[in-house]
């Protein structure tokens, strides 16, 4: 067990957290949360040893391995990605590392005698470590996140792809503690679901940030949350802790009003003048101000949206068989859509395959170059992006505001100023003249979401919103989006965010272009589910009929296919790793992305049947031997 005793931690005048104490336990599953801004992600630091507290005290066993996930990755210049990802002081890695080493050696010179004689030496160390199975569990990880270019530079990959292999690092480190601050980020829903399914068997303890809640509620067997400096821990999974944080906000309001009822008996005994010896007189003065400075947590800061919307007309948006692409590459063609007042689309899809650009083109930020694009007249378009370039760092928080606008008018009516629209967004009066450059990285976004909705849109469109909000942020935005009057469009990763919020989905990646789905995203999952064609794969494993007795032999036509088949499956494998390894080295290309992806979908598809006739060859073979 990890036990963290009393530590402290504060960042110049702000306290992030105080007499904090913690015990991670062998099989612990544990999903933090918290307001942006609260200290999570130091805290996390703090337990990997990235950082030191100010105060207290954290006993890690002997040998205690962690490792540890930063939100946003630091990489080497020099290093490739096989150095990168099996880096590490532990015996196993260091021999895996070696052994891949000499294994891309020897792919590149296979008739070298010395580099042979090298293999056979790193496998003998391989067998001493019992590092195979380790080895096989990373390749196998590398596969899911779509990792397999070993030889490029870390740096020159993609941010997407820099993330994945990120985090097959930490995970194929052998660790009693793996730590992850926003895993989930900038991945798109398979890694998601395969992430969460690997850390639900994961081995070691966890401990992680995300704004993920149907992650949280799969993963975690236990939650703590940060809250003024305050830690809280809950038995169970996301949907079990918000159950019992309604009961302990219950019962601190009740010993809230308890404390203020003894209080004021206290002070009325004292205003009374009643009789008790001086020493008994002064402890209950000492005893009333102690009393006096406790604090409850009861009063639940959210952030309110109350700013209302610009009047919105029959005419949104029109497109009309746009087209788009990007050098030789097509996007998408010939699609057309009608969004009427009151839509609410979700746009999902594979990471570069156009679902930005797309909505880019709605929004009339991009022209499509083919097509045409009609917005109404009294269409007010509020576009939240994935990036923060429009922030400046130098810039004051309420400076930033004021930009918008000095007051906004709320749906009730009233007028609110910047600074209390501010105070709302939980930033209190003394932080809106603070540098925007000392936020954290969601503070910055939940700025940034305040401007986007102070403009009062009728059209409001959302890039991947959940990345780096906080849950509690999210929540609000999630039921102002379900009141809000207009037109909500979102491009977004998260399940849950897309289950609440939309109605309709654009969905990117299929062959026949951009297929239009009514209903929320668990509903889309659903009619996979049932609807799914059955794959040459699936028909492979039914049962095949017994090839007649009659026949004794091949056909000719058949011999020469059982000939060459095996090599023709491996030469279709080969194929589809060199095309996986060219999509790899594409960085946000989308157009080659896009085209290499649908050439190894045709490959793949080419593949299973080839498997399936392999089947049903070899079943005449055997037959034919018996």
């Amino acid at each position: 067990m990890l036990m963290i005793d009393n530590i402290e931690k504060s960042y110049g005048e702000k306290q992030l957290f105080k007499n904090l104490n913690l015990t991670i336990t062998e099989d612990a599953r544990i999903g933090l949360v918290g307001v942006n801004g609260t200290g999570k992600s130091t805290l996390l630091q703090v337990i990997a040893g990235v950082e030191k507290p100010d105060s207290g005290v954290i006993h890690y066993p002997k040998g205690y391995r962690i490792a540890y996930l930063k939100q946003n990755p630091d990489f080497d210049t020099d290093e490739t990605v096989l150095e990168y990802i099996f880096a590490g002081e532990a015996p196993k890695m260091k021999v895996m590392l070696t052994y891949e080493k000499v294994l891309s050696k020897l792919e590149k010179n296979p008739q070298s005698e010395q580099i042979q004689e090298k293999l056979l030496n790193v496998q003998q160390e391989m067998d001493k470590e019992e590092a195979w199975e380790a080895n096989a569990q990373a390749k196998t990880i590398l596969t899911k996140l779509g990792i397999t270019q070993f030889e490029e530079k870390v740096t020159s990959l993609s941010g997407g792809q820099k993330k994945r292999v990120a985090i097959a690092k930490v995970c194929i480190q052998p660790v009693d503690l793996l730590i992850l601050d926003e895993p989930t980020n900038h991945l798109d829903h398979s890694a998601i679901i395969w992430l969460e399914q690997y850390l639900s068997a994961y081995e070691g303890a966890l401990l992680f940030v995300t704004h993920d809640r149907y992650f949280l509620n799969r993963v975690t067997n236990r939650m703590i949350e940060l809250d003024l400096g305050t830690l809280y821990e809950y038995e169970g999974n996301y949907e079990t802790f918000l159950a019992k944080k309604v009961e302990r906000l219950e019962m601190e309001r009740q010993e809230e009003a308890k404390h203020k009822n003894t209080l004021r008996q206290e002070l009325a005994w004292l205003k009374r003048g009643a009789r008790a010896r001086s020493t008994k007189q002064k402890a209950r003065i000492e005893r009333i101000d102690d009393m006096k400075e406790k604090t409850f947590h009861t009063e639940q800061k959210q952030v309110a949206f109350q700013v209302g919307s610009s009047r919105l007309g029959k005419q949104v948006i029109e497109l009309e068989a746009v087209e788009k692409s990007f050098e030789s590459h097509t996007l998408f063609q010939d699609f057309s859509l009608l969004i009427k007042p009151g839509d609410r689309i979700g746009i999902i899809g594979p990471n570069g395959t156009g679902k930005t650009t797309l909505m880019n083109i709605m929004a009339g930020r991009m022209n499509p170059d083919q097509g045409e694009v009609s917005i109404g007249e009294t269409v007010k378009i509020a576009y939240y992006t994935q990036g923060e370039a429009e922030i400046d760092d130098d810039q004051r928080v309420i400076e930033y505001i004021k930009e918008t606008a000095q007051d906004v008018i709320t749906k009730d009516g009233d007028i609110i100023t910047a600074e209390q629209m501010l105070e709302q967004f939980l930033f209190p009066r003394p932080k809106q003249w603070e540098k925007i450059g000392r936020l954290s990285g969601g503070e910055k976004r939940r700025l940034y979401l305040l401007k986007v909705l102070m403009t009062a849109p009728n059209v409001i469109m959302l890039d991947e919103p959940t990345n780096d909000l906080d849950i509690e942020t999210l929540s609000i935005l999630e039921e102002y989006l379900n009141t809000f009057p207009g037109v909500v469009i979102t491009v977004s990763h998260d399940r849950y965010f897309l289950d609440v919020v939309t109605d309709e989905l654009l969905i990117f990646g299929n062959m026949e272009g951009i297929e239009h789905f009514y209903g929320n995203y668990s509903a889309y999952l659903e009619r996979e589910a049932v609807e799914k064609p059955i794959t040459t794969r699936e028909v492979a494993k039914e049962p095949k009929s017994e090839p007649p007795k009659t026949k004794k032999k091949l056909s000719y036509h058949e011999q020469q296919e059982w000939n060459t088949i095996e090599d023709d499956i491996m030469a279709l494998e080969e194929q589809i790793d060199k095309l996986k390894k060219e999509i790899n080295e594409q960085g946000s290309d989308f157009e080659k992305v896009q085209k290499l992806y649908e050439e190894q979908q045709e490959l793949e598809e080419t593949l299973l049947e080839k498997m399936e006739r392999w089947e049903e060859l070899s079943l005449l073979v055997e037959s034919f031997e018996k």
